[in-house]
């Protein structure tokens, strides 16, 4: 059976990536003036069209950022983490994601990312934890601060990410905190109200935030494993519950 062949890239799409790289021979940062038009078309040899298209195609990944009136003009624009989530979670959105799909990354990576984290926190970011934790210090009440409160325990865990040393390590784990944030919501995986995820993963995490504080890479570890395996039970559970649901009421 004959391979497929890979996609061939148009025109202004190769010609973007021919951008995106004298960018990064020329050593260019973000903010940092990129040619007029007249000088990219002279330096790749394209036509106006060609040109205006492959930096329309840049604008839209986010590297470029054109600013219009005086000292205007095209600008190498750094991609923002929530925009590269973003971008990303397109790609996700027809695979049929599943809660069990994210946690068998989530048990990999954040125990050793906390880990690598304890004893390395200021007392700031410790408190700023603190307080996100303080966002559900009382069970739910009903289906509604039972998603608010789904939401901010995965907010813990993008802080977490944030404040990783590997600047990918923290990325993935943030996306998949929002992943799973926006499965929680759009799958309803909330309404089903459950008192022991509430308090099981509230209980993980302060005991996580007191082993970052002592500095106890190997509890952190074991604590954050604890507390990825047992949220992946209630979450399966509760996806499978909402599932039933569903066929039930077709």
């Amino acid at each position: 059976m004959p391979k497929p062949e890979p996609e061939r890239l148009s025109r202004p799409a190769r010609v973007a990536e021919a951008i995106k790289s004298w960018v990064v021979a020329a050593n260019l940062a973000p903010g940092d003036r990129l040619p007029g038009e007249a000088d990219l078309i002279a330096r790749f040899g394209m036509s106006k069209g060609t040109i205006r298209e492959a930096m329309r195609i840049l604008e839209a990944q986010g590297l470029v950022k054109t600013r219009t009136g005086p000292g205007g003009g095209p600008f190498v624009h750094e991609v923002s983490a929530a925009r590269a989530r973003a971008l990303l979670g397109n790609y996700f959105y027809f695979k049929d994601m599943t809660v069990a799909d994210i946690y068998q990354l989530r048990i990999l990576l954040e125990p050793e990312m906390a880990a690598g984290l304890a004893g390395n926190l200021s007392e700031a970011d410790l408190a700023a934890l603190e307080a996100n934790l303080s966002r559900y210090e009382a069970p739910p009440a009903n289906a509604e601060e039972e998603r608010a409160q789904h939401v901010a325990s995965l907010d813990f865990h993008a802080m977490l990410a944030g404040h990783a040393d590997n600047p990918l390590l923290g990325f993935l784990i943030g996306f998949m905190a929002q992943m799973l944030s926006d499965l929680t919501v759009y799958r309803r995986l909330y309404e089903p109200r459950n008192y022991a995820l509430w308090r099981t993963g509230r209980e993980h995490q302060a005991a996580l935030i007191d082993a970052l504080r002592r500095g106890d890479a190997g509890a952190a570890r074991s604590v954050m494993t604890a507390h990825m395996e047992g949220a992946r039970d209630f979450m399966v559970r509760q996806e499978a519950e909402m599932e039933q649901r569903f066929l039930a009421g077709r």
